[in-house]
């Protein structure tokens, strides 16, 4: 066969072909020949190639682009044209020499998966496999992977690649798995899942946990539970129940769902009854009753169409059985076969049994509240509250509420119980007294008495409904007796046999109980003698548990029965026992009792009585006992003491009840002496320290009074005294009053006066914003001169003191200042202020820079300052000069006076002439 033209060298070509006859094994030429080819049609390089490789058969970089090239070139083509053989060829001349190359592998294998041919695939990759080094072979199983993964591939080829694979690399089991779940090989599928759960070394590629491989497992078995054997799946299923408790409820409906597939329904029920009783939270128990009550609803559902259809079915049978019933009937007997059939159709095994499952179905859902509080009871068993809800399900059954209250006081534990627990035990007691059985609530109270609670207070309350249950049936004397019990102490022995074992049960504690002791004292009043309950009340007193409505009501007991001085010492000794603010009922009450039955006979007693409670009284407690000891001095004693009372009372009670007090005062003794008397307590109102308001109020009510009494000097002093509490622009009531007074009393000078007046009072009020602040900081005080008297008062300074602070505060009237307060006011001092002619440095710590001057002369005279020195820095020369002469003394001592203060140089220069 001849060589085409264009396959032949031409003269562009004579260059390279020169090279290589030179040197036809050099790699260099043969690759400058194809890249100066390159734009040359491709049979002419592939003539290139061949010659290329026929010379350098094991060059990697020459059959490399060869490959390439050829698959370029059968990238568009069908599968099944010609040149895919020409290149499966090519590859496997490449791999004569190339097997050890994957990436010539790998473009061999993936050629093949896309020409579909499977089996010389399979076969190739097999062959790259055992070609290839075992580092090298994750490569080519990625390709393998895809290859089996691909439809159209047997999948017994596609399970036994992905076993071998397995083999090479088992981290990758979750791919298998993949695969037979897409397979739908479900046996080899839960075996492999249940195999990676009970490998403890198993990590997840994926990122999977194994709380969701455990719920995929039970899935696939209850999805497939026909298809799946030789698997534990009740034990698989359980196990994961106790090991991932937040999908308990899941689980167990899975495992009923297994049953439910392979037709054991009754099983199925049984899973369902066992999850209900077993869970512990809300949440899982609805979803088991919901998928319990779905599957009762859909059997119940599914048997209604199976009769309807077999009684469709029967009518067409009907007719022809009918005719031939007489013929056979004697043969029935005979017949084992008819027999047979006959016991199949007898009523327990008859599958008509609806009623059956509806009555199941109406079952369950009755049921719903009593399981769902055994839930909740599972939760936490020690909770009184959901015990209670318990019992009233089963409202109009005793036994069942008996039952229930019996496994509540056996499961509860007082000491870990939320809630009350000993109202059940009262709950229990009061079923049988309900049902008329007294002799069994008795037996139940007694067995509640002997429980150990966490306080006191809940076995007090035992008692207390025992007690009660024996008064409802008229059992008083077991009442009184139960009391007795109940409050008895224990004896010293008991005590001493507790103290050892170191656990004091509530018992002991019981006759202290302030509750038992009430209802004792109230049966005694009412079923025992006196005597019996004076011994009770004694005892109370003695156990220091008394109250003031205890001490009150014996007190009241004694007064009913005539023993008045027996109850006045109960009230002693309740005012010795409690303090304020306690006590307050019981000296009121004594005091009212003691004046109504004594009153004038034994007055200086209830003067003593009354000194002593208004003693212990705190101030903002003691007007209403002042106001009865006033009241007694005005009907049994004299007036003067009861306006000694009064007087006292006005100091004693605190600032915001004074004035209130002072009015009672005032109006008490208007009553009694007059109302001149009045005067003085006027006065002494007003300079008591009242509050400047109430100080206002005073006034002029005092005012009133003078105008009444025609003094109308007086009342306008009143006037002018109180108008410097009453700011013009705040308080225009006052000022309208004394302007109607001026009118009606008053002249011109008078009312020009009081016009006066009010601009002053006007005048300090506008004033006291900016003065204020100034003398305040003087004294580094506070902004405003009534911050300085709250804070004064938070102290716990007294008015007085704070009086005399402020007059510390104001400048003195006099004219004569301290050298603080001789600055003007208002006025701030650049350093220098004039007082009586002199300058004074106002701080002494600045520099006095001389004045300037522009003539030199003045420059140059500069004036040194000359102070005095200490004496004590001249030691010993001091005591000679107090030797020496004394007139020069007294010169020195005259010039001293006239010249002023001499320097040290002056001294000592005046030493130096005297020694010469």
């Amino acid at each position: 066969m001849s060589i085409p033209k264009e396959l032949y060298p031409t003269e562009d070509d004579l260059p390279y072909e020169e090279e290589i006859l030179r040197n036809p094994f050099s790699l260099k030429q043969w690759w400058r020949y194809l890249v100066a080819r390159a734009d040359a049609p491709f049979t002419k390089r592939r003539v290139l190639y061949e010659r290329a490789l026929q010379a350098l058969p094991g060059s990697y970089k020459i059959w490399h682009a060869y490959l390439r090239e050829r698959l370029e070139l059968v990238r568009n083509l069908p599968i099944n044209h010609s040149l895919y053989q020409a290149l499966n060829n090519t590859f496997e001349r490449a791999l004569v020499t190339m097997h050890k190359m994957p990436k010539i592998w790998i473009m061999y294998l993936v050629s093949l998966t896309q020409q579909k041919l499977v089996t010389r695939t399979r076969r190739t990759f097999d062959r790259a496999l055992c070609a290839l080094p075992v580092t090298q072979h994750d490569r080519i199983w990625e390709h393998y992977l895809v290859f089996v993964s691909q439809r159209g591939i047997p999948i017994e080829t596609s399970l036994r690649v992905y076993r071998r694979y397995l083999k090479y690399d088992p981290s990758h089991i979750e791919d298998l798995l993949e695969f037979l779940l897409n397979s739908e090989l479900w046996q080899e599928a839960a075996e492999r899942l249940a195999g990676v759960l009970n490998d403890d070394r198993f990590y997840s590629i994926k990122g999977k946990t194994k709380h969701r491989l455990w719920l995929e497992l039970c899935d696939l078995l209850t999805q497939h539970a026909t298809e799946i054997s030789g698997l534990n799946v009740d034990a698989i299923i359980r196990g994961g129940i106790k090991k991932f408790t937040d999908e308990v409820g899941r689980l167990w409906t899975s495992l009923a769902d297994y049953y439910i597939r392979r037709k054991l329904v009754e099983k199925a029920r049984d899973i369902f009854e066992e999850g209900m009783t077993t869970v512990v939270t809300v949440r899982d128990f609805s979803v088991i009753f919901d998928a319990y009550s779905q599957f009762e609803e859909s059997m119940l559902a599914l048997k209604m169409e199976e009769m309807s259809d077999s009684e469709v079915e029967d009518e067409g049978t009907n007719g022809e059985v009918g005719a031939e019933e007489d013929v056979d009937e004697e043969d029935d007997r005979l017949n084992v076969a008819k027999l047979e059939k006959k016991l199949k159709e007898f009523w327990l095994n008859d599958d008509k049994d609806i009623d059956l499952r509806l009555a199941r179905l109406e079952h369950l859902m009755d049921r719903r509240p009593e399981l769902a509080n055994s839930v909740l009871l599972r939760q936490n068993p020690h909770n009184v509250e959901q015990w209670h809800r318990r019992v009233k399900l089963f409202e109009g059954n005793p036994t069942k509420q008996i039952l229930t209250f019996t496994e509540a006081v056996r499961t509860i534990d007082p000491m870990k119980a939320v809630g009350k627990p000993h109202t059940l035990w009262v709950a229990f007691a009061k079923l049988y007294e309900n049902h008329k059985d007294i002799a069994n609530a008795r037996v139940i109270f007694d067995k509640a008495v002997q429980v150990n609670y966490k306080t006191v207070d809940h076995l007090a309350s035992v008692w207390c409904e025992w007690a009660e249950m024996e008064l409802r049936h008229r059992n008083f004397k077991g009442a009184l007796e139960l009391m007795r019990r109940a409050t008895a102490e224990p004896t010293v022995e008991v005590k001493r046999r507790v103290a050892a074992d170191g656990n004091e049960p509530v018992q002991i504690k019981l006759h202290k109980s302030l509750r038992l002791w009430l209802l004792f004292v109230d049966l005694e009043e009412s079923l025992g003698s006196l005597e019996s309950t004076r011994v009770v009340y004694e005892r109370i007193l003695d156990l220091r548990i008394a109250t003031p409505q205890i001490i009150i009501n014996y007190a009241v007991l004694l007064e009913d029965h005539k023993y008045f001085e027996d109850a006045f010492k109960v009230y002693e000794r309740g005012v010795k026992i409690f303090k304020y603010p306690h006590v307050k009922d019981i000296w009121v009450t004594y005091l009212s009792k003691f004046v109504k039955r004594y009153g004038k006979s034994k007055l200086e007693r209830a003067r003593e009585l009354f000194e002593h409670a208004v003693e212990q009284t705190p101030a903002d407690a003691v007007k209403p006992l002042y106001l009865q000891y006033a009241k007694l001095e005005e009907d049994y004693g004299l007036a003067k003491r009861a306006m000694r009372v009064y007087d006292q009372a006005t100091k004693a009670v605190p600032a915001n009840e004074k004035l209130s007090m002072y009015e009672i005062y005032i109006a008490r003794a208007a009553e009694i002496f007059g109302v001149p008397r009045t005067r003085e307590i006027y006065e002494q109102a007003i300079e008591s320290g009242l509050p400047d308001k109430d100080v206002k109020v005073m006034c002029l009510k005092y005012a009133e009074l003078e105008k009444s009494l025609g003094e109308i000097d007086r009342a306008r002093a009143l006037y002018k005294h109180s108008s410097q509490f009453a700011d013009p622009r705040s308080d225009p009531d006052f000022w309208n009053k004394w302007h109607e007074f001026e009118v009606q009393h008053g002249n011109e000078d008078t009312f020009r006066e009081m016009l006066r007046v009010k601009r002053s009072v006007s005048a300090s009020y506008s004033q006291t914003h900016f003065i204020l602040p100034e003398y305040l900081m003087q004294k580094d005080q506070m902004q405003t001169l009534e911050e300085a008297k709250d804070v004064l008062k938070k102290a716990g300074i007294a008015d007085d003191e704070m009086a005399a602070l402020e007059r510390q505060l104001v400048p003195p009237e006099n004219g004569t200042k301290s050298k603080e307060e001789s600055r003007v006011v208002g006025f701030v001092s650049a350093g220098v202020v004039e007082s009586n002619g002199q300058k004074v440095t106002a701080n002494n710590e600045d520099i006095e820079l001389p004045e300037e001057s522009d003539s030199e002369e003045d420059d140059d005279k500069v004036e040194i300052a000359l102070k005095e020195v200490p004496d004590a820095v001249f030691g010993g020369l001091i005591r000679k000069r107090d030797e020496g002469d004394e007139a020069e003394d007294n010169s020195t001592a005259k010039n001293k006076d006239s010249d002023g203060p001499l320097g040290a140089l002056e001294r000592i220069k005046r030493r130096k002439q005297a020694a010469s």
